[in-house]
């Protein structure tokens, strides 16, 4: 599979919480982890754009501040019978609007996205769930401690 432009949203409420959506395999519910919104561009759509889009489709959300790319990554990964091999950027996205309601998910995310649920720093850190990028938590802190990065930081290549 080629490389897909994916924008995702660290989305931040009032409280200082992260909102991470609940997914798993679409046969086998029991493999599951959790993941920032976004998703994959589309068009002629810039990666600001795609990252609001898929943010609405996914949790109803559209009141959202969105600033800058805080992180970037390479991935591969199986999903859905296929490898899926993406390009992702992480935005920073701010809002007051905490109730989510994924009414625009794809037939795939229908069968995929169990729930979204806004997490403290504390909580992600003690999760033994599987979260996504794998060092979530520490980012997390590091950005409610320090701000967002001058410029997008890289993060490690993950392959699973």
């Amino acid at each position: 599979m080629p490389w897909r432009k994916v924008a995702r949203v660290v989305l931040l409420d009032p409280q200082g919480r992260i909102l991470l959506l609940h997914g798993h395999e679409p046969g086998d519910p029991a493999d599951d982890w959790w993941f920032t919104p976004g998703g994959g561009v589309e068009g002629d759509e810039t990666r600001d754009q795609a990252a609001l889009r898929e943010l609405a489709e996914e949790t109803g959300i559209t009141e959202v501040a969105l600033g800058p790319v805080l992180w970037q990554r390479t991935c591969s990964f199986p999903f859905a019978g296929q490898r899926w091999n993406q390009d992702e950027w992480y935005y920073l996205g701010r809002t007051t609007q905490t109730a989510t309601a994924a009414t625009g998910l794809t037939e795939l995310e229908r069968r995929s996205v169990a729930g979204a649920r806004w997490w403290t720093c504390q909580e992600l850190t003690e999760a033994h769930e599987t979260v996504y990028p794998t060092k979530l938590a520490e980012l997390f802190r590091r950005l409610l401690d320090e701000g967002p990065p001058d410029r997008p930081e890289v993060l490690d290549t993950e392959i699973v």
